[in-house]
């Protein structure tokens, strides 16, 4: 049908305007995320005392710090994917104390338990290659991807696209690669404070030149996962999640072959392993792209009822547009409204899309609506922040030509 058929008609619930956004969620499904999340943030720190305990104080300390080193590249790096349309920090605080906590616990726990019976049922006999090759990819991407469906669940009125799905999984795996590495920093320097030249060589190789590795290999489940979640359907995105684990797997697997490599480890650096991360940057780079097109699209919609005007459209769709409009504000004290209705107006796109591929979209049509009915309270929010005879500067609006 018509776009116009499709829409919510302005007038009929322009009235309702003072209404919220619903929570994502029932009251029951947001105790549910606290308690889980609380649970999660004890279990993080009952495993990093564990390696205390097992590694010494100092020795955790000094691994700790270095561990910080990678971590911190991978979240500023989830945070610029991240900038058009961010997540709740809440549930990226869920994501990464699911990896950092119950992942490293679960894959700890299920390892000693699989990797007997991948020794018995293969023909490599060499245990640390079974646990390489094997064991580390089947065992840990499943557990990381674990947190990821679950997010999904619980969350999924902001698990929408699949730069959602990369941004989840990453930080998901973040968290898993930052209490993974204070083990293997832990192990390099033998028990003894002190940072010698396997400590060096181990930080290299997995702090500055592969921080990435876990990141990568969880995101691609992730992406495949986030384009599911588009169309709403639980099963579809449970299906998504079981396919998005083979690639994530296949490439563990392969990037731990390369890394046994005895003599030739910077070769199959070269040849394999960058041209990956490339390649990740590549795609990340594609979807970043594509998630502009998809808004500025859906709201387009909304210009023949009225909703958004075109100018608005330029304004709240594009990364020019959005420069200038938090340029524009902020004379005025305007900013952090502004950025509030870009981020109405991203959430009001995705959840426009989702209602286009959901075959019975009755939950996001109300969610659509709510979403309408915000951005006019922040556009009005906005207004009066403009027309406040105490602002000390006032733009007019003709000073803004996104």
């Amino acid at each position: 049908p018509p776009v116009r058929a499709q829409l919510l008609p302005l007038e009929s619930a322009r009235p309702l305007w003072q209404h919220p956004v619903p929570s994502d969620g029932s009251r029951w499904a947001r105790v549910l995320n606290v308690v889980l999340a609380g649970l999660l943030a004890l279990l993080v720190v009952g495993t990093l005392a564990f390696f205390a305990a097992s590694l010494g104080m100092s020795v955790f300390l000094i691994c700790g710090s270095l561990a910080l080193v990678p971590l911190g590249i991978c979240l500023l790096s989830l945070y610029w994917i991240d900038r058009w349309e961010p997540e709740p920090r809440s549930a990226l605080a869920f994501a990464f104390c699911w990896g950092a906590g119950m992942s490293v616990v679960a894959a700890l726990v299920v390892g000693r338990w699989v990797e007997p019976i991948l020794l018995a049922g293969t023909s490599i006999t060499d245990a640390a290659t079974v646990s390489a090759v094997l064991r580390a990819p089947l065992v840990e991407e499943t557990c990381k991807g674990l947190g990821v469906l679950l997010i999904f669940l619980l969350r999924r009125r902001t698990f929408d696209g699949p730069i959602d799905g990369v941004v989840y999984a990453g930080t998901v795996a973040a968290g898993f690669a930052f209490t993974e590495n204070i083990l293997y920093f832990g192990t390099a320097m033998a028990g003894t404070p002190q940072i010698g030249r396997e400590v060096i060589v181990t930080f290299l190789v997995r702090g500055l030149m592969s921080p990435f590795a876990h990141v990568m290999f969880t995101a691609t489940m992730g992406a495949i996962v986030g384009f599911a979640a588009r169309r709403g359907n639980t099963l579809l995105v449970v299906a998504a999640w079981a396919v998005g684990l083979v690639p994530a797997m296949g490439l563990h697997a392969l990037w731990n072959s390369s890394s046994l490599a005895t003599g030739n480890f910077f070769a199959f650096y070269a040849v394999l392993q960058l041209p990956l991360f490339l390649l990740y940057v590549l795609g990340i780079v594609l979807l970043r792209a594509s998630e502009a097109r998809l808004t500025r699209r859906r709201l387009a919609d909304y210009v023949t009822t009225g909703w958004i005007t075109a100018a608005e459209v330029t304004m709240l769709a594009t990364a020019r547009g959005r420069h200038q409009a938090i340029a524009w504000a902020r004379p005025f004290g305007g900013t952090k409204t502004m950025k509030s209705l870009i981020k109405v107006a991203t959430r009001l796109a995705f959840t426009r899309q989702r209602i286009l591929l959901t075959p019975a979209p009755a939950q996001l049509r109300k969610d659509e609506g709510a979403l309408l009915r915000q951005i006019g309270d922040v556009r009005e929010t906005l207004l009066s922040q403009l027309n406040s005879p105490v602002t000390p500067v006032r733009p007019s609006h003709q000073q803004f030509n996104p």
